[in-house]
């Protein structure tokens, strides 16, 4: 489910703030200017401190990735790397030329059509093992502002409550306030440590998930190029490349191929 990720965290602020209306909080009560401008733009301040403009600038488009990410299917992309294999077994590597213009994925077509080009089969596979390390350093610079972020929330939310029980310990001499500054204070805590523990992180940790299986695409999709330019049997190539996806996400016909697969290695061994 693409939006498992708003889900999750609309159901845990919707949790809080019924928890809160239970034990007859008023949610108005929530609502803190000068804590909101300490702990929201403090941390973006810190954030922006610890890393760079142009990671921050990746932010709204992480989080319209965290909220909408693709689908990554790998299941789709054995059935493409096979319908190659079949292309390549009948009429050729050359053949494949004209329907790469067709493939949208840019690292398999880029993948491919160095094997039509003719190069070096551990050039290839260089070519696209840099390609996939440069692709999960860019990940980790992404992720970097949301795992700073949720680090530095909670400590400006602690300094935001600090400030405020200073404030409240001017102010001895006036009972009344007391109560409502002491709450101001520790609202401040609050916005802290939920955003990091509600937003940044989960948004941190949902993208390193993302990265985690593009990664695992990506590797499939070199294993399956590099097999069509060996010219593997186009069923072995499928058996190989089945190997990365779940039993469940298979098929029938994946499982009997895997099956077939499992089968005849311990005979080929045993040969």
């Amino acid at each position: 489910m693409k939006a498992i990720s708003a889900i999750g965290i609309g159901a845990a602020v919707a949790c809080v703030l019924m928890s809160a209306m239970m034990e007859g909080t008023q949610i108005p009560a929530f609502i803190n200017i000068p804590a909101m401008m300490l702990v929201f733009g403090g941390t973006l301040g810190v954030t922006m401190a610890g890393t760079s403009m142009d990671q921050i600038k990746l932010v709204p488009k992480l989080y319209k990735l965290a909220f909408g990410p693709p689908e990554y299917n790998l299941r789709e992309r054995v059935a493409l790397l096979v319908k190659f294999a079949e292309m390549a077994r009948r009429e050729g590597l050359l053949a494949l030329d004209d329907e790469l213009q067709n493939v949208e994925d840019e690292f398999t077509r880029k993948g491919m059509q160095l094997v039509v080009d003719g190069t070096d089969p551990e050039l290839v596979a260089q070519i696209l093992e840099i390609e996939l390390e440069a692709m999960a350093g860019r990940h980790t610079k992404g992720v970097e502002p949301f795992e700073k972020a949720g680090g530095f929330g909670p400590t400006l939310g602690i300094t935001g409550t600090v400030m405020g029980l200073i404030h409240v310990l001017e102010n001895l001499s006036q009972p009344s306030t007391l109560g409502p500054a002491i709450s101001g204070a520790f609202i401040a805590t609050l916005y802290g440590v939920g955003s990091a523990n509600i937003v940044f992180l989960p948004v941190a940790n949902k993208l390193k998930f993302l990265s985690s299986l593009e990664m695992e695409l990506g590797y499939l999709t070199i294993e399956g190029i590099l097999a069509i330019q060996a010219g593997d049997n186009p069923r072995v190539v499928e058996s190989k490349l089945l190997s990365y996806v779940a039993p469940e996400a298979r098929g029938a016909e994946g499982e009997a191929e895997a099956a077939t697969s499992a089968a005849s290695e311990p005979a080929a061994a045993a040969a």
